[in-house]
């Protein structure tokens, strides 16, 4: 488990920590703490204060918790873009609108609402948590399949750090698409946070589709190159797109039907 690192803001931790979020974090990370083992590489990349983004792979429903346990244990709180149907679900939607989390709407006439309260958490001087892919990868071997444009969207409109992460190991808790956890014995998780990218390339460029399209490649390129450090091997050449392959954009995938 990552220790404590002593450059924490500990202004902006008891300013993000609040009773509702000590709350929460006293009840889910002593779970996260008994199935796993957390080992963060270059956790000082984390910024100590102000707003950013952080732009990650997506494996299992589990990842939202490893990033949240890392950001929390280095003195950040994480803001979601979560499923607007996750908000509707008993206990589980209070303790999103509790916590600032952001409700994405699947449908496009959302998406610009979407946005908006993304770069809402942005002003507030906060950390907004995207994963690009949107939902869980379908490449059969986990890599980091094609992405979509909200991130960059947000960052080249707020002007804040985007930061690559990337995390391998969560999947041993919670396969992808399964509901059931493997407890023990406690499973290791790897963590890595990248450095700020670059966005100049696109700064004052018209947010068009090819704009868009050229900065999120590159944010999948950070990302994936994380994940072939943690992974030690090298992610196929070809990025997997799921309507090439004649797979939904969203829902769960049987697998054993191949």
């Amino acid at each position: 488990m990552a220790r404590n690192p002593r450059n924490i803001d500990r202004t902006v931790e008891r300013r993000e920590k609040t009773a509702t979020w000590r709350f929460f974090a006293g009840i889910v990370i002593p779970f996260i703490v008994l199935v796993g083992r957390y080992r963060v590489q270059h956790a000082e990349r984390i910024p100590r204060s102000g707003p950013f983004i952080m732009a990650a792979n997506h494996v299992t429903d589990f990842d939202p918790l490893v990033t949240a346990y890392t950001l929390w244990h280095h003195g950040r709180v994480p803001h979601y873009l979560a499923k607007a149907s996750l908000f509707r679900v008993p206990i589980v939607g209070w303790a999103f609108r509790s916590t600032g989390q952001v409700a994405v709407e699947r449908a496009a006439r959302g998406q610009n609402n979407t946005i908006a309260q993304g770069e809402r958490i942005i002003t507030e001087g906060l950390a907004l948590v995207i994963y690009p892919e949107g939902t869980l990868t379908r490449d059969p071997d986990l890599w980091p399949m094609r992405g979509k444009s909200g991130a960059v969207r947000i960052a080249l409109e707020t002007g804040v750090p985007l930061i690559p992460a990337a995390h391998w190991g969560a999947q041993k808790i919670l396969p992808r698409w399964s509901k059931r956890f493997s407890l023990f014995p406690r499973k290791d998780v790897d963590i890595i946070i990248g450095e700020p990218l670059d966005m100049s390339p696109w700064a004052g460029r018209k947010l068009d589709a090819e704009t868009l399209s050229s900065a999120t490649l590159f944010v999948m390129q950070a990302i994936t190159a994380l994940v072939e450090e943690l992974r030690g091997e090298t992610a196929p050449v070809e990025r997997w797109d799921p309507a090439a392959h004649g797979q939904s954009e969203f829902g769960r995938i049987d697998e054993s039907k191949g």
